[in-house]
C-alpha cells in the first residue's frame, strides 16, 4: 500500500485521490484473497462526516484566513519595510530584520506561503541591491518564513493536535520555547555572518540610513502595535484559557479584518481573494483528511498498525531509538511531500507505539513539528522553496536557491536533535517512569 501510494504521488497524481484510491484497490485485493472484509467500508460515511464536523479542525480556516488578510491588505508589507528600516543600520541587519518579521508573521498568521512571498517580494530586492549574498538573502528569506510551522498559532499543530489526540492549546503553549529556540539559530547565523564575512551582509548605505529615519518612531508604533496587539489577544486567550484554539482563530479573524479596516486595506478585492484562498486550502486539507481516513481504514483492517507498532516498538534502543528512526524518516519524506501528506500518512500509525513506549504524545507532536519544518526547506519539492522561487530574480539560479537554505536546515536539524537528547521524557525507561 505504502509503494503504490508513494509511486502515485510521484507522478504528481492529487494525494488526496490517491490515498483514497489506494484504499480501494487493496481493499477489493485483499477481500478477494480473504483478509480484508469490504463491509468496513461502511464506516467511511460516519468518518467523513466527522472530519467535515471536527470543531478542532474548523481552527484551520480561521487562521488561514486571519494570515491572507494581513498579506491581502498590506500590513505584512507596511511591518517588513519598517522593520527593515529600523535594522538595516546594522551589519547584516536587514537579514535579521527578516527573521524577526517572520517570528512576527508566523505569530500573527500560522501560513508560510504569504510570509515567504511578501518577505521575497519586498526584501529580496533590497537586500540584493545593497550588497547581500544571494545565498544569504535567499536562505534567509526562506526559513524565516517556516517559522510558521512551530511558532503558534500554526497551521501543522493544528494538524498534529487533531492526529495524536492531543488538545492544540496544549501545543501551542510547548511549542513556543522551540520556535524561538530556532528564531535564534537563524539570527545567531546571520550574526556569524556578518562578524566573519561582512561583505556577504552589508548594513545600509550612510544615506540611506539618514534619508530614512525621519519619521521611524511614529512608523514602529503604527506598524509594530496592531500586529503584536492581534497576537497577545489571540494566544493570550488560548494561553489563560479564555477560548479555544478555534474560537481564538475565529477572533484572530475578526481582528485581522478590523485592522485591515483601519489601515484602509480591507477592499472587496482583497477580501474576495482571502476567502477564495482559504476555501481552496480548506478543501485540501479536508479531501486529504478523507483519502487518509479512507487508507487507514483498510490498512488497520489488514492488521498493518499492528504490524507497524511491533517494529517500532522492537527496534535497538528502545524510545531513543523509536525516536531517532521516526525523525529521520519524516526528514527524508519531506524531501518528497509536503507537511500534510506526512502528517496524514505517518503520524497516525506512530501513535500506538509511542503510546507503548510511555512516550508524551505532546513533547512527540513538538518534535514532529520541527522536523515537518525541514520539509518547507529540503529540496527539490520543500514549498518554500517553490513560493520563493516564483518571485526571486530570473537570473537568480535554483542553485542558488538551495545552497542559501542548506544552513537553515542544519541549524533546524541540530535544534531537533537537542530537542531530542535533553528535553526527551521517558527515553530508556518503562511506560509511566521518568
Amino acid at each position: 500500500m505504502f509503494l503504490v501510494t508513494f509511486a502515485l504521488i510521484f507522478t504528481g497524481y492529487p494525494v488526496a485521490f490517491t490515498l483514497g484510491g489506494t484504499a480501494l484497490l487493496f481493499g477489493v485485493v485483499a477481500d478477494l484473497a480473504g483478509p480484508f472484509d469490504l463491509v468496513l467500508f461502511r464506516a467511511m460515511p460516519d468518518r467523513a462526516f466527522g472530519t467535515m464536523s471536527n470543531y478542532t479542525l474548523l481552527a484551520v480556516p480561521f487562521f488561514i484566513f486571519m494570515g491572507v488578510v494581513l498579506e491581502k491588505s498590506k500590513l505584512a508589507e507596511q511591518l517588513l519595510e519598517t522593520i527593515g528600516l529600523v535594522f538595516g543600520r546594522l551589519r547584516g541587519g536587514l537579514a535579521l530584520g527578516v527573521i524577526f518579521v517572520g517570528a512576527l508573521l508566523a505569530a500573527a498568521t500560522g501560513v508560510v506561503g504569504a510570509s515567504v512571498t511578501a518577505m521575497g517580494l519586498i526584501s529580496l530586492p533590497v537586500m540584493l541591491r545593497y550588497g547581500y549574498r544571494e545565498e544569504l538573502a535567499l536562505g534567509t528569506i526562506a526559513a524565516a518564513g517556516t517559522l510558521g510551522q512551530i511558532i503558534p498559532p500554526s497551521i501543522v499543530l493544528i494538524v498534529l493536535g487533531d492526529q495524536l489526540g492531543v488538545s492544540v492549546g496544549t501545543l501551542f503553549a510547548a511549542a513556543i520555547v522551540p520556535g524561538l529556540t530556532l528564531t535564534g539559530g537563524c539570527a545567531l547565523y546571520v550574526v556569524g555572518v556578518a562578524l566573519f564575512r561582512p561583505v556577504a551582509a552589508p548594513a545600509l548605505p550612510p544615506g540611506e540610513r539618514a534619508a530614512s529615519g525621519a519619521d521611524l518612531a511614529r512608523r514602529v508604533v503604527v506598524s509594530l502595535l496592531p500586529p503584536l496587539l492581534l497576537i497577545l489577544v489571540v494566544l493570550g486567550s488560548i494561553f489563560v484559557g479564555v477560548a479555544t484554539p478555534t474560537e481564538a482563530g475565529a477572533l484572530g479573524a475578526v481582528g485581522a479584518m478590523a485592522m485591515a479596516a483601519a489601515n484602509r486595506g480591507l477592499t472587496l478585492e482583497a477580501l474576495r481573494a482571502a476567502m477564495m484562498e482559504t476555501s481552496r486550502l480548506t478543501v485540501m486539507v479536508v479531501f486529504l483528511l478523507i483519502g487518509s481516513t479512507a487508507f487507514a481504514l483498510v490498512f488497520r483492517g489488514l492488521a498493518g498498525d499492528l504490524w507497524i507498532a511491533d517494529l517500532l516498538t522492537g527496534l535497538p534502543g528502545g524510545a531513543l531509538g523509536f525516536l531517532l528512526v521516526v525523525n529521520l524518516v519524516v526528514f527524508l519524506l519531506g524531501f518528497f511531500i509536503d507537511f500534510f501528506e506526512i502528517a496524514f500518512i505517518v503520524v497516525p500509525l506512530i501513535v500506538l507505539p509511542a503510546s507503548q513506549l510511555g512516550i508524551d504524545l505532546a513533547w512527540l507532536g513538538i518534535l514532529i513539528a520541527v522536523n515537518l519544518q525541514t520539509s518547507f526547506l529540503t529540496p527539490p519539492f520543500g514549498l518554500s522553496l517553490f513560493y520563493l522561487r516564483g518571485v526571486m530574480p530570473k537570473n537568480i539560479s535554483t542553485a542558488t536557491l538551495y545552497r542559501g537554505v542548506v544552513p537553515f536546515i542544519v541549524i533546524q536539524v541540530l535544534v531537533l536533535l537537542v530537542l531530542i537528547l535533553f528535553t526527551a521524557p521517558n527515553i530508556g525507561f518503562s511506560p509511566g517512569q521518568r
